[in-house]
């Protein structure tokens, strides 16, 4: 393998950002200095990259914070926030240094919204900057100005075209080698041939290519990738636009006997035995060390060992796709909208740094391959559509979006990088600590083993429980939310189903309402019926099928809706507003409205009350004491109630932690 080592100190070398935010790009020799969309001759070279301040981003300094932060709570009935902003896992003392729901002093974001800028000079980060999404008309504006009638686009075709395959083509070196060493656009896509897609029934992707191949076991050509089934978070499901495959490769090492020969039988018994580190399933009988070629190295709970990649297409909805004919399951259609990559490039444990030792604003990388450190022992890569639908190196601006989720804090005296991340990420990862802990988690990853039957979508794998909170995982969302989803929106299929199910005639306490925005008082009624009706329907588990599946209607879309979810996402493609935001809908989210009562009405940066009905586009800041250290920084709250109990309402839930049984 390519045993480069990725670090920010390199020698001779003096990466700075000036205080006006300037760039110090590395000297011209050492990185790839094509134009965009041009081929010259690649060389091989040490990764390099440079360092940038967000604030010189233009357009949004803030792409760390998801649209989603910006939402309404319907005045405290739906607490989505618990599903990132957590402290469960730090308080389990494993994975996660990033505790966001008061574990740390004045950090709770489930209560407050604490947009904190970069500094008083800084631009505010209490203004929702995600246009796409927050006014989809300035986005169909901007589409239509380049002449261009997305009705007219053919989307299933569209879907169904491969733009993978080309890009991978374009990478270079060996696909054994996380990093292919020359000085190229895709350097950093992960070296996983789609067209060896699907993984084998053991998960392993095989390949007949030579150059895929990292060893050859009884079944054929190993590519060292194994695909991870997991159970996405119930805001993630289809419904939102977007499927995933998830790929997990090990270091060489892990894969060998102790006589350094490869041995499937090896790195299987490792694969397992990170899968229980990152799950907290170690016991006191668990081996202490990896085995094979890798026994030096320590099984570290919450932590992956240097040189673990994970590859993550993610792919349009296709809602003829079920894994039947060879194809890819659960959903997922041909075209992918990115490829993600994640390579962990320091032994580095999240545990053995405080809160709070993150340091510094300055974002480490390289916008013409792609690829970005996310300040927690990660590298992390992404190629995403170009105007035309081939795949492109995302730009550092774009890879932030990666950060913000997909991070934590390092050590105080590291090198200067920006950190962010969640409190419900192990190891900056979302999807392998929410794998079946079976062979069920060793296969494609299928949406709870999706099937089309007569053109009806059901699940096939029973609702998952999460082993902390002893509930389904779908329930426990139904319970803490009245929506379908982290912006609070409820597709109008699941309002149908909801609808046809939630009445008196069936025993429940009313029939189920819609939201109701005359005025504040019909529009808090209105949500606090919706919350108690859905708590019913949990208890009585109308939400499930007989057989303990989750009933379709609540995670796969219909089919027309999948097509204009993707027409509208194609927008976003074709104009490259991606700055922006990729999700976007048909009409300004109802949860950006401004629906309070004006006793406690959200005001505006400078103080301004904002009127019934109106966008929500910026929020509260502290102005009052300049030498507060939250000067200029969001101070206004939720309405999630931190002492409101269950069974009146509350949803407040500080200690979610993602493990299922």
């Amino acid at each position: 393998m390519n045993n480069i080592k990725t670090s920010f100190l390199l020698a001779g070398i003096s990466l700075l950002l000036t205080a006006c935010g300037d760039v110090t790009e590395t000297p011209t020799n050492l990185i790839d200095n094509t134009d965009e969309g041009t081929t010259t001759a690649a060389t091989q070279s040490a990764l390099i990259g440079s360092y940038i301040n967000p604030v010189v981003f233009e357009g949004n300094p803030y792409p760390q914070v998801p649209a989603q932060c910006h939402t309404e709570t319907s005045l405290g009935r739906q607490n989505a926030c618990l599903f990132c902003h957590t402290n469960g896992l730090y308080k389990q003392g494993l994975g996660n240094n990033n505790p966001q729901a008061g574990a740390m002093p004045q950090v709770n974001f489930q209560i407050d919204y604490g947009f904190d800028p970069y500094s008083a000079q800084a631009p505010t980060a209490a203004k929702n900057y995600w246009l796409n999404t927050l006014s989809p008309e300035t986005l169909l504006a901007a589409i239509t100005a380049m002449d261009i009638d997305p009705n007219e686009w053919n989307m299933q075709d569209y879907i169904q075209e491969d733009n993978w395959q080309a890009a991978y083509n374009l990478r270079l070196g060996k696909s054994s080698d996380w990093d292919s060493g020359y000085d190229q656009p895709f350097r950093l896509l992960p070296g996983l041939n789609p067209a060896a897609l699907p993984a084998d029934n053991d998960g392993f992707v095989r390949s007949n290519d030579a150059k895929d191949i990292y060893f050859n076991d009884d079944f054929g050509g190993n590519t060292g990738w194994r695909a991870i089934n997991f159970m996405p978070y119930g805001i993630f499901s289809p419904m939102t636009g977007s499927v995933s495959g998830i790929y997990i490769r090990l270091a060489a090492p892990f894969m060998q006997n102790s006589s350094g020969d490869f041995d499937l039988a090896i790195y299987q018994q490792n694969l397992d035995l990170l899968r229980d580190a990152i799950q907290n399933r170690l016991t006191e009988t668990s081996p202490t060390n990896y085995f094979g070629a890798a026994s030096a190295i320590k099984v570290v709970a919450g932590s992956y060992p240097q040189g673990t990649e994970l590859a993550h297409p993610l792919h349009y909805v296709d809602t003829t796709a079920d894994g039947s004919n060879g194809k890819l399951p659960g959903m997922r259609a041909t075209r992918v909208k990115e490829v993600r990559y994640m390579y962990k490039d320091e032994d580095f444990n999240p545990m053995e740094a405080r809160p709070g030792d993150g340091t510094g604003d300055q974002i480490y990388g390289n916008d013409k391959q792609g690829w970005v450190d996310n300040g927690s022992g990660w590298l992390l890569a992404g190629y995403i559509e170009d105007k035309n639908g081939d795949l492109r190196p995302q730009t550092r601006q774009e890879l932030t979006q990666c950060i913000g989720c997909h991070s934590g804090f390092h050590y105080q005296t590291k090198d200067p990088n920006f950190t962010s991340g969640t409190g419900n990420t192990v190891d900056s990862t979302w999807s392998f600590p929410r794998a079946f802990n079976s062979d069920l988690g060793w296969q494609e990853m299928d949406y709870l083993g999706t099937k089309i039957r007569d053109g009806v979508a059901t699940s096939t794998t029973p609702e998952p429980i999460n082993r902390h909170a002893d509930i389904g995982e779908f329930a426990l969302l139904l319970n803490h939310t009245v929506s379908a989803n982290l912006y609070g929106v409820m597709p109008q299929s699941i309002e149908a189903g909801l609808q046809t199910a939630i009445n008196t005639e069936s025993g429940y306490s009313s029939n189920w309402t819609a939201i109701k925005t005359d005025n504040a008082v019909n529009f808090e009624q209105s949500v606090t019926l919706r919350q108690t009706l859905l708590r019913e329907y949990v208890v009585s588990k109308d939400y499930l099928n007989q057989d303990g599946t989750i009933k379709g209607f609540l995670l796969y879309p219909e089919a027309e809706d999948a097509i204009e979810n993707a027409r509208r996402y194609r927008q976003v493609v074709a104009t490259q507003r991606y700055i922006y935001g990729k999700d976007v809908f048909s009409e300004t989210p109802i949860s950006y409205l401004h629906y309070r009562d004006s006793s406690i009405a959200e005001v505006k940066n400078d103080g301004t009350p904002y009127q019934f009905g109106e966008i929500i586009s910026e929020r509260s800041i502290q102005l009052d004491e300049p030498t507060r250290f939250d000067y200029k920084a969001g101070d206004g709250i939720t309405l999630i109630e931190e002492d409101k109990p269950f069974n009146e309402g509350g949803t407040y839930f500080p200690d979610y932690v993602p493990y299922l049984q």
